[in-house]
């Protein structure tokens, strides 16, 4: 294998004339072919310390570099096309389809169920979609359940009685026997006209409705139909799969991360999005010139062709106006977004995309990340297993500790731990929530006899917090590196008070960062739900006659506000055995909270 040194000393006897090069392996197989103004430019930059990735991927197998010289940069734009198809190296864009989109199915079943799916069966079921998000799904869906009663169960079976979606009102029973197949079927088809587009009919049914029960001082009832209209209007307008132009465009976005490229590109006809294509790759060449092969690979006949492309940045735009009239006969417009709808597309398909890298990263982890750890940290042993620590509490209440564990760089959910600090009596002493939750995470590990300890321990913080964590390292006789991430410029604090800054494309810096961030996640998610189960059980147990004990078990039947504030009054008198007038008591404080809560999150698990 050629050594970095030999491949930068015959880059240099590159020319400076536009061309394509070639980077070979032992064999002479051919790893990646790109074009370039000047050959020698661009061969030495893969040699710049701002280029470390191209070099890791490229150089780690490259045995030889050659190149063809063309007369301008247009001819080597067509040469690189036409050798990239021909050899399909490894490191080129080679438009691999990864598309995952989801669906919306409504079963083939006498009482349908309807979810959102990424597998087509061909059983009769009938399917709305691909959606270019799964966030665009859960709107819908979220809009279903609270207009259409229909079965959550996968499997429908006979029951004497209904389960709790039947009192709750979230379910119309077929079960049971609480509704006929006509009726059920009714709900189907106002369903299917929802996902057909067809709004107008259904919105009119639902301020008929509205207006009915305010007429009957039914005002409650009345009120969440009109939040129910005001919901669907907004999402109809805010759904950029609705173009509203008559003509033919794409919409291209992507996102790269080190050697990962995900491109998305959302085809509209007519006004309406008729196709997404989702495109994976290794890439380890420049962003620009993933962008351009992409674009030369995917539009390789007339017929796809749209009259316009629209993209965040576009490589070589004169080139490539100059490629598709010359070769195929047909003008494009590439051009930036311009209008807020062109924009709310691009951001879609740019979110998509970014989605995509984040699934990926998750599924191959931070390889990358741990080998420059090894190196940046002067580590005895490539880091498989890490693991950090955040505290998390609200003036000194509902403390938590978490514990994440990353290994070989993917989240390792099964280990994940938390703590609750029992030392502290309401105080705010950070240092000592450490301590604690440390001692009691390695007491465990020492009690069960695990030799397996973590290869680095991070802390969310600064030289106290890991100080901390070193205290009771030291008196458990562990000894393990462990360093700190403070958040203001994300500065790696190691134990003898050095510091480490490194740029925030490190990927020793983004493998850190994204334990810290999970382990943050973890403990804040905890003790938001501390705070607010604290709270709700407050809240009821200020009833009369509705005592701790009984608030907690209506939290735990229930499990969310929303299905306290839409049970049955019968049903909570029942579950609880309370009168009538307690039971609506305890369904006003729910609607009361619901209605505080600013930030949204009812449906949280309380």
């Amino acid at each position: 294998m050629g050594t970095i040194e030999s491949l930068k000393k015959f880059a240099l006897s590159a020319p400076q004339s536009p061309g394509v090069y070639f980077w070979k392996d032992q064999q002479g197989t051919i790893l990646y072919i790109g074009k370039a103004v000047s050959l020698k430019n661009r061969l030495l930059s893969y040699f710049s310390s701002k280029s470390p990735y191209k070099v890791r991927f490229i150089l780690k197998h490259a045995e030889t570099i050659d190149w063809i010289q063309t007369d301008n940069e247009y001819d080597a734009l067509l040469l690189e096309n036409n050798l990239i198809k021909q050899y399909t190296p490894r490191y080129n864009v080679n438009l691999k389809d990864g598309k995952t989109y989801p669906s919306i199915k409504i079963t083939n079943e006498q009482f349908p169920r309807i979810f959102r799916t990424r597998t087509i069966v061909k059983d009769g079921s009938i399917y709305y979609g691909p959606f270019p998000s799964a966030d665009i799904i859960d709107k819908y869906l979220s809009i279903i359940k609270k207009l259409f009663p229909l079965r959550y169960c996968k499997t429908l079976r006979k029951r004497e009685a209904p389960c709790l979606y039947y009192h709750i009102g979230k379910c119309s029973a077929p079960c049971a026997g609480k509704i006929s197949q006509e009726a059920y079927m009714h709900y189907i088809e106002q369903v299917k006209l929802l996902l057909e587009g067809n709004t107008n009919m259904l919105l009119e049914q639902l301020t008929t409705k509205m207006h009915e029960l305010a007429q009957a001082m039914e005002y409650e009832k009345a009120a969440q139909y009109r939040d129910i209209i005001v919901s669907l209007e907004t999402f109809r307008y805010e759904n950029p799969v609705m173009d509203f132009s008559e003509d033919s465009h794409d919409v291209i976005a992507w996102k790269k991360d080190h050697a990962l490229l995900t491109i998305i590109v959302f085809q509209f006809r007519n006004g309406k999005m008729i196709n997404r294509d989702l495109f994976r790759e290794t890439y380890a060449g420049a962003e620009e010139d993933a962008l351009q092969e992409f674009i030369l690979s995917y539009y390789n006949t007339s017929n796809k062709i749209p009259g316009r492309i629209i993209m965040k940045t576009i490589p070589d735009q004169e080139l490539l106006v100059q490629y598709f009239k010359e070769q195929f006969n047909t003008d494009v417009e590439l051009k930036e977004p311009e209008s807020s709808r062109e924009e709310s597309s691009r951001a879609l398909a740019e979110f998509n995309a970014i989605e995509d890298i984040r699934h990926r990263r998750k599924e191959t982890g931070f390889f990358e990340g741990m080998n420059a750890l090894l190196s940046v940290l002067s580590l005895p042993k490539q880091p498989e297993k890490i693991i950090c620590m955040d505290i998390a509490h609200l003036g000194g209440k509902y403390t938590v500790a978490s514990v994440v564990q990353f290994y070989n760089g993917i989240p390792d959910k099964k280990s994940y731990r938390l703590y609750k600090i029992r030392s502290l009596n309401g105080a705010i002493d950070d240092y000592e929530s450490i301590r604690e939750a440390t001692a009691r995470h390695f007491m465990k590990i020492i009690n069960q006899e695990e030799a397996n300890l973590p290869d680095l321990f991070v802390v969310d913080g600064g030289l106290g917090q890991v100080h901390a964590v070193r205290d009771i390292l030291t008196s458990l006789k562990i000894d393990i590196p462990l360093i700190g991430l403070a958040k203001e410029q994300e500065t790696i604090i190691q134990p003898d008070g050095n510091t480490i800054q490194l740029e925030h494309t490190n990927p020793a810096l983004q493998l850190i960062v994204a334990l810290r961030d999970e382990a943050h996640r973890f403990a804040t998610k905890t003790n938001q739900i501390q705070r607010k189960h604290a709270a709700t059980t407050s809240v009821f147990s200020a009833i009369k006659g509705i005592g701790a004990k009984k608030s907690a078990y209506l939290l735990k039947e229930l499990k969310t506000l929303d299905a306290v504030a839409e049970a049955d009054t019968a049903y909570i008198q029942n579950l609880l055995h309370i009168s009538k007038e307690q039971a609506e008591a305890v369904k006003a404080q729910a609607v009361k909270l619901l209605q505080n809560d600013k930030s949204g999150n009812s449906n949280d698990t309380i």
